[in-house]
């Protein structure tokens, strides 16, 4: 099995010959010279950097690719054969990021930072702090992250629904699922953005959903910024009809220095870091690792993309 890796990854190609002698890695030679065509039955690529589109077309005998990472929004999904297998991280980073989610909740109703003290405050002992507990909490997407983020909200004794595609029976006691989001939104205290960027996903938030938002709730994305329509958000949150908004995804990232969000007061703003965790580069590599020793058994893969549904 020839490996071939867009990026070199410290140690990765030791532990990949490590697997087996039948193993043998390439790392692609980066540069601004045009990429002669190549032997690769497996592909390691991220999704931006470098130019994919010509890496995987020198790639010859391509079977398999799996993206370093844990979305595929950009991908070039055209070029690929119909027998191309492709995959990714899915779920690697749901600890995190659910961590995060919980934290911007629990933020949002314990007013911090603003209720750390650096001088003397008008009063003590009295403050008119919220609690996650009996908020409803609304996720739209219910796939690894989603349904992180809901085992830790339940711990809270928060009423959780989720939107799936499809109606199903929830996986997780506590957890209603729903098909439509109007039916959530007039219920969520918090919202939560949890899922792939799709064309059908791309604007869901927008004026409309954001009027039929419970009034004083809280939105957390931690997916994708174009699932946001910017302007409309602005707009909810002048209002009021929008409370606060935690964004850990924005359009266009970086986002440059004068732009209205840094300065919104409505707006918790971060540097689309939800996922940052502790190992993370060996948290990523993990699904690839065992699909490499699945692929060579001819066994199924895992984070398998439908490339007609674009996640």
């Amino acid at each position: 099995m020839r490996i071939a890796l867009q990026h070199d990854i410290p140690g990765l190609c030791e532990q990949l010959q490590g697997l087996g002698q039948a193993v043998d890695t390439y790392v692609v030679p980066s540069g601004d010279g045009s990429l002669q065509p190549f032997a690769a039955d497996v592909l390691l690529c991220t999704v931006r950097g470098g130019d994919l589109p010509a890496l995987i077309t020198a790639c010859q005998g391509l079977r398999w690719i799996h993206v370093f990472g844990t979305g595929i929004d950009g991908f070039p999904l055209s070029l690929l054969a119909d027998d191309t297998v492709l995959t990714c991280s899915r779920g690697a980073t749901a600890t995190p990021i659910a961590e995060w989610v919980l934290a911007t909740m629990l933020a949002r109703e314990k007013q911090l930072p603003e209720r750390w003290l650096k001088e003397p405050p008008a009063s003590w002992y009295a403050a008119d702090l919220g609690c996650l507990e009996g908020k409803t909490l609304g996720i739209v997407g219910f796939g690894a992250i989603g349904q992180a983020v809901a085992r830790r909200a339940l711990a809270f004794d928060m009423q959780v629904m989720a939107t799936v595609r499809r109606h199903r029976e929830s996986p997780m006691p506590g957890v209603r699922l729903v098909e439509q989001l109007d039916s959530l939104l007039p219920q969520a205290d918090h919202l939560v953005l949890a899922l792939p960027a799709t064309p059908e996903s791309d604007g869901l938030i927008n004026a409309q959903t954001l009027a039929a938002l419970k009034p004083g709730a809280h939105l957390v994305n931690v997916s994708r910024a174009s699932l946001v329509d910017q302007g409309a958000l602005r707009t909810a949150l002048d209002t009021g009809h929008l409370a606060c908004a935690s964004l850990d995804v924005v359009d266009p990232e970086p986002l440059p220095a004068g732009h209205w969000i840094y300065s919104h007061p409505g707006i918790r703003l971060s540097a689309h870091i939800s996922w940052s965790g502790p190992n993370m580069t060996e948290r990523l590599l993990a699904p690839f690792i065992a699909n490499v020793q699945a692929f060579s058994r001819g066994e199924p893969l895992q984070g398998l993309v439908d490339k007609t549904a674009g996640y």
